[in-house]
């Protein structure tokens, strides 16, 4: 039984619930509340030195943070991380690229907009996020303009980590009408039989 210190309206924490009920795996969830500082506490920063949410908790008690390494971690052995080297490369440079030219601008701009209710002192920051977030919403476009999903044909944890975001842009205000490739993506993402969705 695995356990989960997150936010349910988080898209890191997400990915991690995603997997878990895609590969029918058993957990326990602990909501965590960022905006209440929860994650300052001692006893979170015992679990995870870096302040942050998901963290992911073993039977052990040992701890595994970072969301994109959970999904490596526990997608080991399945359909869902390829083992042939270049596929599980190009896993890896999707997840990458989520890191660091998706998830800080269309997270962020959700998190302004949604969580922060847009106040004054973020909206150049805001605008700057639409423009960078887009430049990546069309990175994915392309690809998905290829392939059914982001790593080729399979559904992999390339997949999962980046409808995460994704399929919540519109509340960081991206219009995704002008990508069908990623609509059609996303509709391919929640038909799968075992798909959860973040309020699920």
């Amino acid at each position: 039984m695995y356990t989960v210190h997150g936010d349910y309206k988080s898209g890191n924490c997400y990915k991690v619930k995603l997997i878990l009920n895609l590969l029918g795996l058993p957990y326990q969830w602990v909501p965590v509340d960022i905006l209440k500082g929860e994650t300052q506490s001692p006893e979170f920063l015992e679990k995870n030195p870096n302040g942050k949410i998901p963290v992911l908790e073993l039977e052990d008690g040992t701890t595994l943070w970072e969301s994109n390494a959970i999904l490596n971690f526990l997608a080991e052995g399945s359909d869902l991380l390829p083992s042939e080297p270049r596929l599980r490369t190009q896993v890896l440079q999707w997840q990458f690229f989520e890191q660091y030219s998706h998830e800080p601008y269309v997270a962020v701009a959700r998190f302004i907009q949604l969580y922060q209710g847009m106040p004054e002192e973020r909206l150049e920051e805001y605008k700057v996020c639409q423009v960078r977030g887009h430049k990546a919403l069309r990175v994915m476009e392309k690809q998905l303009e290829r392939t059914p999903y982001l790593v080729g044909d399979q559904y992999s944890i390339a997949d999962v980590a980046l409808y995460a975001y994704t399929h919540v842009a519109h509340e960081g205000g991206f219009d995704l009408s002008a990508y069908p490739a990623i609509l059609a993506w996303m509709e391919r993402v929640a038909s799968h039989p075992r798909h959860v969705g973040m309020f699920d």
